[in-house]
């Protein structure tokens, strides 16, 4: 089961680390802002959810040392690029199959970390703010599902402020 709190915001302390500022959050917070959770154990189900929500395409993601071939200083900084703020034009859809991570979603002024284990499911909505890192495992592997072809354009915070997209959002919140 997803684990959700608020982040302690310590820009001191790694972004792979917990960052646990001990305020738990439930899912209906999320629920609110447009993030669903999932917690799914069976492909079958995974498979039945796509259809349902009309997503044709998909593939798997590996994120680990391996993947950079051994070059954690690679790695740290493709970490950093999935860590800062932005949005989406699409939906963002995340199946942990293995290992773990962190996604951090907006909420009013405090970013809220859901950390994924196996099985978990998150559903971000296109236009919310958000960023993902591994845990200090450095492993997940992720199941990424897409309406059409995968189209990952990021657009970064403040720029992306003034995009419909973003308004859409914030109109349906």
């Amino acid at each position: 089961m997803v684990e959700v709190y608020i982040h302690d915001n310590d820009n001191s302390v790694d972004f792979r680390e917990p960052h646990n500022s001990g305020k738990k959050v439930d899912l209906a917070a999320l629920d609110k802002i447009g993030v669903i959770y999932k917690h799914i154990t069976k492909q079958e189900d995974v498979d039945a959810l796509a259809k349902e929500r009309d997503y044709k395409n998909h593939d798997i993601v590996n994120i680990n040392i391996d993947t950079f071939k051994g070059d954690s200083d690679a790695m740290l900084n493709q970490l950093k690029i999935f860590y800062q703020e932005h949005l989406h034009e699409d939906e963002e859809i995340r199946y942990c199959m293995d290992g773990e991570g962190y996604f951090d979603v907006r909420l009013d002024d405090d970013w809220v970390r859901c950390k994924v284990a196996p099985g978990d499911l998150l559903i971000l909505p296109a236009g919310i703010y958000h960023r993902f890192t591994l845990t200090n495992t450095n492993h997940i592997k992720a199941l990424r599902l897409f309406k059409d072809e995968p189209k990952w354009q990021a657009y970064n915070r403040p720029n992306a402020d003034d995009l419909p997209i973003r308004k859409e959002y914030l109109s349906s919140i």
